[in-house]
């Protein structure tokens, strides 16, 4: 629908085209359409004999004559000299997630801002008169918004101009004069202008943190960049020199091959001389022993005598006094040796691994080891902890080296740091807690806390306990109570003033222990842990005080 005083171009265009009119007509029904425009569509329906109006659908039993209304085709044209306003596109409206302006009629454009002095909203038309009008001048103008009621006193029905810091609420001028008289009020501008300094403070301590950690961003990725390229070339290396070890060891064993070859053969064959030379001499003996034994059968004295004198004197034996009998034990020598180098190679791998392995990795391997029973077992694992300046809540005192905390009534005056807690009462450890450690937390107070946390847990939204980086136990006047992640767990067990913290973090086993003449489990904690832990406190009532114990 038009707006009244303004006529749109929706209202003189054809239904058909969706063009201004051209040379118009009506029908009986009372709608018009460009000539050419009903004449085409009707031409579509001759098979039908039947024609009607595309809008209302009215029917013609015959073909309607179409003459062309002058008078709105003269108003058409003298509208295009004058100019025509559009009418405003379906998304200027308002929709119900929009704000609508308060003064459009009928359907309501968007507004385009919000009067905090006429309580209302205004489209882009209607807000003119807070610009052009002197009037308006003074208009407060926001962006639009829906909420504009709550700028009014609920009891007075009154605009909230006020800000009570006392009750720390908007209100009205009626209301500082009744329920908050005396009271800390000031103007709501003030306290705006105020809380935008805060604001403006806060934004910036964060836009600096953001740069401080962007910067730890680059470090670290650096340093990893820095460890993938020292293990790459780690690992080229050490494929180099085990190649050309192996290339040694293979080079050693053809050597030492050759020469076991070369030896045996060099042995064979001077065993196989003498062996042959041995075995002529046993010929030559059979065969003179034959002569012998012919002569020893001969009867007749003379040519017995005769033929003996002929023989040769038996020469001794050239060989046999040479043989020496002795085990061979050259190429078990050599075996030996062999095994003995392996062995010492096995050796020197091993102690080299083992001390890369102790040097240069932090995985741990170990199987994991029972939780010792006593105190005296757990002091094995004890640590000397100490309160991080940089992390302590302005409302605490720190003492005694920094191990002691105590919570006061008024701010202590500590330099500004982006790792200072800035909400709640509480404190990390300088010294972060891997493997297997203990350690002890002597308290006072009707409410304390004992903590372990991440290092990366917010500083101005976290409470230790309600997030996923932290477990604390909570000791509130007569109770004990644990929490992790929001979920509190009641926890029983004897009231001690002091707490003792065990934790191996391999294993992912956390537990708390109320320390009196023995050790009393309050409370295990059995996860993953994916970063390295830190002490912390929280004090939540003034006087109470918190120490990381001196374990001998």
């Amino acid at each position: 629908m038009a707006q009244a005083g303004v006529l749109d171009r929706e209202t003189f265009s054809c239904s058909i085209c969706l063009e201004l009119l051209k040379d118009p007509v009506g029908l009986a029904c009372g709608h018009s359409y460009c000539m050419d425009c009903i004449k085409t569509h009707w031409d579509q329906e001759d098979c039908k004999q039947l024609y009607s109006c595309p809008q209302c659908r009215q029917k013609f039993t015959t073909r309607p004559v179409l003459l062309k209304n002058t008078m709105l085709a003269d108003l058409v044209e003298e509208l295009k000299k004058t100019g025509l306003q559009a009418a405003p596109a379906d998304h200027c409206y308002a929709g119900p997630e929009d704000v609508a302006c308060d003064s459009c009629t009928g359907r309501k454009l968007k507004a385009l801002k919000s009067c905090l002095f006429c309580m209302a909203s205004y489209c882009e038309k209607h807000l003119q008169p807070h610009y052009e009008s002197p009037t308006f001048k003074k208009h407060k103008l926001v962006e639009p918004s829906k909420n504009l009621q709550e700028n009014l006193c609920s009891r007075h029905n009154e605009v909230m101009k006020i800000f009570c810091r006392t009750d720390q609420q908007c209100i009205c001028y009626l209301c500082s004069m009744d329920e908050h008289k005396g009271h800390d009020t000031v103007s709501a501008a003030a306290e705006f202008t105020e809380k935008q300094k805060e604001l403006e403070g806060s934004r910036l301590n964060i836009q600096k943190r953001i740069l401080d950690e962007e910067k730890d961003v680059k470090v670290l990725q650096q340093e990893v960049e820095a460890i993938n390229g020292s293990a790459d070339k780690a690992v080229e290396h050490s494929e180099k020199t085990f190649a050309e070890l192996i290339r040694l060891i293979q080079k050693t064993s053809s050597d030492v091959k050759q020469q076991l070859r070369s030896q045996q053969e060099t042995e064979v064959s001077r065993v196989k001389d003498l062996q042959e030379k041995l075995e002529h001499e046993i010929a030559d003996l059979k065969r003179r022993d034959a002569e012998l034994k012919t002569l020893a059968h001969t009867e007749d004295h003379n040519q017995f005598l005769q033929d003996y004198r002929s023989l040769s004197a038996l020469s001794e034996s050239t060989h046999s006094s040479s043989i020496n009998i002795r085990p061979l034990r050259y190429f078990e020598d050599v075996t030996a040796a062999v095994s003995e180098a392996r062995e010492k190679l096995q050796d020197v791998l091993r102690e080299t691994w083992t001390n890369i392995s102790l040097t240069e990795t932090q995985v741990d391997v170990s199987l994991p080891q029972p939780e010792p029973k006593t105190r005296a077992d757990f002091l094995r694992y004890s640590r000397d902890i100490t309160m991080d300046p940089n992390t302590v809540n302005t409302r605490l005192l720190l003492s005694d080296g920094n191990r002691r905390v105590t919570r006061m009534g008024k701010p202590q005056s500590y330099p500004s740091h982006t790792e200072r807690f800035t909400v709640y009462y509480q404190v990390l450890s300088t010294e972060r807690l891997t493997g297997r450690c203990y350690l002890e937390v002597e308290w006072s107070g009707e409410t304390v806390c004992v903590a372990v946390a991440y290092k990366n847990i917010s500083r101005a939204e976290c409470l230790f306990g309600d997030n996923e980086k932290s477990w604390a136990l909570f000791w509130f006047t007569n109770r004990y109570e644990f929490r992790h992640n929001r979920a509190c767990t009641p926890v029983s067990g004897p009231q001690s003033s002091r707490i003792g913290v065990y934790l191996d973090h391999s294993a992912g086993v956390l537990s708390f222990y109320s320390v009196s003449g023995t050790m009393t489990l309050l409370h295990r904690v059995q996860t993953t842990f994916t970063q390295p832990l830190y002490a912390g406190v929280s004090l939540w009532s003034t006087g109470a005080t918190a120490e990381f114990s001196e374990l001998k």
